[in-house]
Parts: C-alpha cells; structure tokens; sequence
C-alpha cells in the first residue's frame, strides 16, 4: 500500500509563505523592543500622572490628611468637594418634578440637588444631624430657583421613611424622583472586628434604609417617575477592608434589578450608580489622616472624583428625555476602566 506521507507534508509553497509571516512577525517584535529602550521612563513617568478629562482641573493627590468624627461634616472639612459643576448647562431636564434624596447635605448628595434644581426639579433632602451642611445645600438649591425642603432623621427607621415621603408630597404636591444615598461606612482590618451591633448599623442603615424609602415612595410614583440607588465600585469588586460596606452595596445593586423587574410595568424605572472612591466627607470620616492623603490614587486616573463629576450621571438616569429605556443598570463611575 503506498504511504500517504506525501499528502500530509508542508508544501514548499506554504512553508515559503509561513516562513515569511514568522519573518514579519519578528521584524515588527524588533521595532517595539526598539521603540521600547528608547523611552521606558517617560512611558513609567507618564502613567503616574493623575488624569484630567473634565472642563476643568479637579484636586489631586496628596488630598489634606484630615480625620472627620462621624458622621462627618462637609464644612469642616479642609479640602472643600466640588459640587457646583460650573460647566454643567441645566436644559428643563427635571422641569416641573420633584426629587426626595436621602443624605443629601454633601458630598454626592449635595451635587445632585443642586443639578436637578438647575434641572428644574424642587428638591427634598434627608439627612441625620448635619445641620449646617443641609442648611448650606438649601441655599445653593434655592439660588438655581427651585425650593428645598430639609427634612432631619434616620432612614433606618421605617416610620421616618414613611414620613419623609408623605411630608415631601405635602409641600410639592408629587414625587417624580428617589434617590437613595445614604450611607454608614467604617474599615476594619478583620471580620473579627465587626460587632453584631455594627453589622447590624451597617445593614439597616445601607439595605434597610434604602428598601424601606423605596417601600414609602413607590405609591406616590408613576409612569417616568425613577429611583436611582447609590450604590459603588466596592459592590462590584469587594473590599478586604470594608467588608460590612461592601455587603451592603452588592445587595444594593441586587435590590436595583430586582426592584426594576417588579416595577417595570408601571413605568417606573430603576437604575443603580456605582462610584469609585469620590471625595466627600464620608471618607475622611472612615480613615486615619495619614491614609486618607494618598485617597484614589489607585484608581487609573490616579486621583479621587470630586462629587460634580458624578451627579450629571443621576440627571441622565432621571431624567426621562435621556433614560426612558434604562432600568435595571448599575452603572460604574469608578475612574478605572473594566469596572464591570
């Protein structure tokens, strides 16, 4: 029987051809290792840099080493967030709506507000003690011509919720909008660390709270009315460190999808944030001064957010000339790329 050995050999025509891509490959290989050895400390140093892609340019690290007792006041603290988002053109987005935001006296809270208000929105905000911040974000509220009402207490307990929604209802006559922000965070080295009675803070605070504002807003919502939960970066990635925190956001953006399954057919949509680290009060409040100077740094854009970089995301996500056809999303702000 004649062998078959000729039929499975390399032609020399392929050989030729294989031969001279492998060729190719290796001149193109060379090039790079060139280009390479010219310029590895000016790619090294450019990497390093913080990135800049806004209007305007945001602080960098080192942030002030500052350490905030809790809850954490925003005006006290020394590297104030920006939060006026001068570059941002409100276009009657939210005109005639009303939004209730819990934790709404800073940091990311207080960015919002004042977008929706340039929006068109009136806007309720619930806090737990800071009176000076939420007197503070009133006014700026107030100066973009929309009313804001400050309502004081724990969104922990259901009957305040509930109070919170009705009182927003009674002075705006609606509820077009629920934005769930408010948030208990604290490190810990260990699980060993966290109590029964902080886990328990934690959860109600982050889970409860949220749930429990949705529960109370939900009747008064109709078709285009959102709900948007804060949720973050630390929810989709965990952190060795935040443990109790990082629960609770993973829960929230199981809650978002779910809560957007069962409220879809009325028209109601709702959506999820997911922020990286983003300088509010929350973090100098979480973190001894000497970790909290080097704060996003490790994010790829080698630098925190300030909270105007995030609050033109809730607009879109209110707003039902941008979002109509967006639920169920959790949508990464994180200053990284592949968040997801």
């Amino acid at each position: 029987m004649a062998s078959n050995s000729a039929s499975t050999a390399t032609k020399p025509k392929t050989r030729e051809k294989t031969s001279e891509v492998a060729t190719r490959h290796r001149a193109v290989q060379r090039a790079q290792d060139a280009k390479d050895r010219a310029k590895p400390a000016a790619s090294k140093s450019k990497k390093q840099e913080a990135v800049q892609a806004g209007p305007r340019p945001q602080p960098e690290n080192p942030v002030p080493a500052q350490h905030l007792r809790k809850p954490g006041n925003e005006a006290d603290m020394a590297l104030r967030p920006r939060f006026e988002a001068p570059d941002y053109q409100g276009s009657n987005k939210l005109k005639g709506m009303t939004a209730l935001i819990t934790g709404g006296d800073s940091g990311i809270g207080r960015a919002v507000a004042v977008l929706y208000a340039r929006e068109g929105a009136d806007v309720a905000i619930v806090y737990l003690e800071e009176d000076a911040d939420a007197d503070e974000t009133r006014r700026h509220v107030e100066a973009e011509g929309a009313r804001c009402l400050l309502i004081r207490g724990d969104v922990r307990d259901p009957a305040f919720c509930r109070d919170s929604v009705e009182r927003t209802v009674k002075a705006f006559g609606k509820l077009d909008i629920l934005v769930n922000n408010a948030a208990f965070q604290l490190h810990a080295a260990a699980i060993e660390d966290i109590t029964d009675e902080r886990l328990d803070l934690t959860l109600r605070t982050n889970v409860y709270g949220y749930f429990q504002m949705a529960r109370a807003a939900v009747p008064h919502l109709g078709k285009g009315s959102s709900i948007i939960n804060t949720g973050s970066v630390t929810g989709l990635e965990g952190s060795a460190q935040l443990l109790d925190y990082s629960t609770t956001k993973g829960a929230i953006h199981a809650f978002t999808k779910s809560l957007a399954s069962n409220l879809l057919a009325k028209g109601i949509r709702v959506n999820a944030i997911a922020p990286g680290p983003v300088w509010t009060p929350l973090n100098p409040a979480d973190r001894p001064a000497e970790e909290v100077k080097d704060f996003g740094k490790n994010t790829d854009m080698k630098r925190p957010a300030q909270p105007e970089e995030l609050s033109p995301a809730y607009v879109f996500l209110a707003a039902p000339s941008c979002a109509s056809y967006i639920t169920g999303i959790v949508l990464p702000v994180t200053g990284s790329v592949g968040a997801v």
